[in-house]
């Protein structure tokens, strides 16, 4: 088996699957950062979406009701760290754990009264949870050298999630760079005294800010449920959410890199279910829980090495006092 197994279709398609959560994670990090608030409850906001999500879709059978129940449960959630953060002025690493322990609790408590299923949800049948969708022509293109395996087997056959998640990091990219709005929220920031000092809000802006980063969390945790598995298990997130702030510090809080960041990170998590084709293209055997710990090896690299090579916005974790 040559070294280019590694980059086999099969790999990167389940690379993209995995890096759908990160992805959405990591964009919903870079509204909130971006506008001043550090968020390290993504972790949180993302278990709690997966549970509400997958719990909901279970008893009505619709998986669009459950993605909804998963979005109000995260929105929720950001709107307590944006409370806690932003009115109050709290410490906003403090409140951010609060909410990953609060999630961590909750949903293992609530999932055993309602299901008695040891913290588990009921796996989830045809109808709540999101089917692959097979794009246009995927299959009279299979035969064309080169792109048609690309586009019938890499780019077709996820579920609508992925493609809302790529859809996504254009839009963050116009939203951010091209419209006022974006324009505020890096000032906000930035230099908040600035902006308030023009007439606009600082508190509105941030709570935009972290709601965004709420809606974007639920999606993930959603994803996770209902897409890429059919169900809710204990703590499955797997500290997604953390290795997710990892990429947007690799990614220096900008889009296009989040994305390729995500990507790296969901390749090596595919190839950890391949040992065999690790072991045909380096020629000796890896142990599999070598494999399992390379992203979070990653994500301790990335913060060691590039955390002060990467700098955050300005007025990041500072809440805004405003001048009298």
């Amino acid at each position: 088996m040559s070294f280019f197994a590694l980059f086999d279709l099969s790999v990167l398609d389940t690379a993209v699957r995995f890096a759908t959560p990160l992805l959405l994670a990591c964009l919903a990090g870079l509204f909130s950062e971006r506008g001043g608030i550090f968020d390290i409850g993504l972790e949180g906001k993302m278990l709690a979406a997966a549970f509400f999500s997958a719990a909901v879709a279970a008893m009505t059978g619709s998986v669009w009701v459950g993605l909804l129940a998963g979005i109000g449960v995260s929105l929720a959630l950001a709107l307590l760290h944006g409370v806690a953060s932003i009115t109050f002025r709290g410490n906003q690493l403090i409140s951010g754990v609060a909410i990953n322990f609060l999630a961590a609790g909750l949903t293992v408590l609530i999932a055993q009264s309602w299901f008695q299923q040891g913290g588990r949800t009921p796996s989830l049948g045809e109808g709540a949870r999101f089917e692959d969708i097979t794009l246009p022509f995927a299959d009279a293109l299979s035969a064309i050298p080169i792109f048609g395996p690309i586009y019938s087997e890499l780019i077709s056959g996820h579920s609508i999630l992925v493609y809302v998640a790529l859809l996504c990091v254009p839009g963050t990219w116009y939203v951010l760079f091209r419209t006022r709005f974006g324009l505020r929220l890096r000032a906000v920031g930035e230099n908040p005294a600035a902006v308030d000092t023009a007439g606009v809000s600082v508190v509105g802006l941030r709570f935009a800010a972290v709601c965004i980063c709420g809606i974007l969390c639920g999606i993930a945790g959603a994803y996770l449920a209902t897409g890429l598995q059919a169900g809710f298990v204990k703590d499955m997130t797997a500290g997604r959410g953390f290795i997710a702030l990892a990429a947007l510090i690799f990614a220096k809080w900008r889009p296009w890199h989040a994305l390729w960041a995500t990507l790296l990170f969901g390749y090596l998590q595919a190839i950890a279910l391949r040992p065999d084709i690790i072991e045909g293209a380096l020629g000796f055997k890896v142990q599999v829980q070598l494999l399992d710990a390379l992203p979070y090896i990653l994500t301790v690299v990335i913060l060691a090495g590039f955390v002060g090579k990467a700098i955050p916005p300005r007025a990041g974790g500072e809440p805004y006092v405003k001048e009298r």
